[in-house]
């Protein structure tokens, strides 16, 4: 082997070839931890170019940015996204680098849309719950209600779009839907009215008994002087109907109101 020049030349190429890069891997990793590369600024700007609502430098200065470790180059962004995404109404949270010095964090905020159940929390336009001060959420949105069983936020969400379209109709507002339990459905408007529709047995069910109960509102609203207290669509051939002022409902059969 010895007398193989080719082979030697080979080799030694080799051995020359490993020691510049330990060497230039050496001198990288000095340069990068300089102090010319720390880190100078991190610039937080809504994802969508509006001005952030809640959050604030405060916020940030005390929960986020001391998680923030490393300079431009060994700062790993996952861990500052995962800090960002710590501080209060943020729902989402991007990170870059922008040479030389400095991080850009783009967050996208919560947008809520009414308290979920009895828990403090809040959902969001999107169907996530997330808890922040509620006293900052009550003063600044004019928030609905909304429950049910756990996992259910999406469903609830989408129900609730539903009702805004068909209560539209007769010009009513949905102001809380619930779910219960046993997949029962109601839902509270803004003239105080409350609607119990029962559980849905199948996917015609909801669609019928709203169509139904739009049908018949405006002879029932007829028949309630002081107006409706609620309405349970429950009963196979009628509703049970409470008028406000009145201590108990009382049963309308379809031969009355026409269903």
């Amino acid at each position: 082997m010895w007398h193989n020049v080719r082979l030697l030349n080979a080799i030694s190429n080799t051995f020359f070839a490993i020691f510049i890069l330990a060497v230039g891997a050496g001198v990288i990793g000095w340069l990068i931890q300089k102090p010319v590369y720390a880190l100078q600024t991190v610039r937080v700007q809504s994802a969508d170019g509006k001005e952030l609502k809640h959050v604030n430098a405060l916020t940030v200065r005390n929960i986020a940015l001391p998680n923030v470790k490393g300079n431009f180059f060994t700062v790993d962004l996952n861990d500052v996204r995962a800090a960002f995404e710590t501080v209060p109404w943020v729902r989402e949270a991007s990170v870059r680098r922008e040479w030389p010095d400095k991080l850009i964090v783009s967050l996208e905020e919560y947008e809520p849309l009414g308290v979920w159940g009895n828990a403090g929390q809040l959902i969001s336009t999107k169907g996530d719950l997330f808890t922040v001060n509620m006293a900052e959420a009550e003063e600044d949105y004019d928030l609905l209600k909304f429950g049910g069983p756990e996992g259910s936020e999406k469903e609830v969400l989408n129900r609730y779009k539903e009702f805004c379209k068909q209560f539209a109709g007769i010009h009513l507002v949905p102001k809380e839907v619930m779910l219960s339990d046993r997949y029962a459905w109601s839902v509270r408007l803004d003239n105080g009215m409350k609607v119990e529709f029962g559980r849905e047995k199948n996917q015609d069910t909801m669609n019928r008994l709203m169509n139904s109960l739009l049908k018949a509102y405006p002879q029932l609203a007829q028949k309630a002087a002081n107006g409706i207290e609620s309405i349970d669509m429950r009963y196979p051939n009628g509703v049970a109907l409470k008028v406000k002022g009145t201590l108990s409902a009382s049963n309308i059969k379809q031969d009355s109101v026409a269903l």
